[in-house]
């Protein structure tokens, strides 16, 4: 199939074309290249996906609405995955705009190229940070998710309203994301785990806020790729759910899915098994509660089984020393 993918030089994207060009796919990748990290990595990894012949990358921002329909109508693809976002939960409190013309209005743009060449599906890369202060753990696709903590929550879950308008005005069927806590190799240097590594290895101390006293449901990159490419074959139909835990839209062939494994990890847990696959002893800076945080993150995989017959499942263990192993090979550490 044709997929047009964007953020293709992200650290999701990136696996998510590889993915899709080892099965045989014909792909557009679209990316931004924007300096929020190492310019360099994100170059490294069009670079890797370039020795594919099936693969074609345009270098724009979707806030070019022109230059994206443009895209569109060249390729003509029969599914998008949308996954190009201004990332990062803090650095929307330092810079708000960022968030609102990267998320809102580039994902407004694409809309507006899917209501034009309509796709077979859309697939739109939402967070877990749309639960925001929510305390009804797990997670559901079905349960509230209406006080996010930050901005950089708050545009996501603008585009999951947005999206829901378009998939019902224009018979757009649509699947949105909410991934929780991805990591692995090619991840972004501003996620803890690359920071973690970095400064242990460096020999500088780690910043760990709220004294340790954090629950994360760590999702390793391999499993959420695999997440993603079962659920593009699974084509939301207005008015056929898969039952009463189902996020189907009333209203719209449209529906949101977590993609988490649902076995929160604690932070203190975690640094542990960084030191066991590095074989160092971390430096220790304790801080206090950063504004935005939440406590817990804690997926309900329930939907994504019902639908794929799958959910995630690699331990901290295993995914922790498969990014060590990337990181020593990349920086030659």
């Amino acid at each position: 199939m044709r997929f047009l993918v964007t953020g293709t030089a992200g650290f999701i994207g990136f696996h998510v074309a590889r993915r899709l060009l080892a099965d045989g796919h014909e792909l557009a990748g679209i990316d931004g290249m924007t300096p929020y990290y190492d310019l360099q990595l994100k170059e490294r990894r069009h670079a890797t996906l370039m020795q594919h012949a099936q693969f074609r990358a345009h270098r724009l921002m979707l806030e070019d609405a022109e230059a994206l329909r443009q895209v569109f109508a060249q390729f003509a693809p029969d599914r998008v995955i949308h996954l190009a976002a201004q990332a990062g939960v803090r650095y929307s409190i330092e810079n708000p705009r960022a968030y609102v013309e990267s998320n809102v209005v580039g994902s407004f743009n694409l809309l507006e190229a899917c209501r034009t060449l309509r796709p077979q599906h859309l697939m739109m890369a939402s967070t877990s940070s749309v639960y925001g202060a929510s305390t009804d753990f797990p997670f559901r696709e079905t349960g509230s998710a209406d006080h996010p903590l930050t901005l950089y929550a708050a545009s996501k879950k603008a585009v999951e309203a947005m999206a829901h308008a378009y998939a019902h005005l224009w018979t757009i069927p649509t699947t949105m994301f909410r991934f929780f806590t991805v990591y692995g190799p090619w991840g972004r240097p501003d996620m803890a785990l690359f920071k973690f590594v970095h400064n242990i290895l460096s020999g500088e101390p780690i910043d760990i806020y709220n004294h340790g006293h954090m629950l994360r449901d760590f999702t390793y990159i391999d499993d959420l790729v695999e997440g993603i490419v079962r659920l593009s074959d699974v084509i939301p139909v207005a008015g056929q759910p898969v039952g009463d835990l189902d996020s189907l839209s009333p209203a719209a062939p449209c529906r949101i899915v977590n993609i988490g494994g649902g076995r929160p990890v604690d932070l203190m847990a975690f640094i542990a098994e960084i030191e066991t696959a590095l074989g160092q002893k971390a430096r220790r800076n304790y801080l206090p509660f950063q504004p935005g945080d939440m406590e817990r993150t804690d997926a309900s995989p329930a939907l994504l089984d019902a639908l794929v017959g799958y959910r995630p499942q690699t331990p901290v263990s295993v995914g922790v020393r498969e990014f060590v192993k990337w990181f020593r090979w990349y920086y030659q550490k």
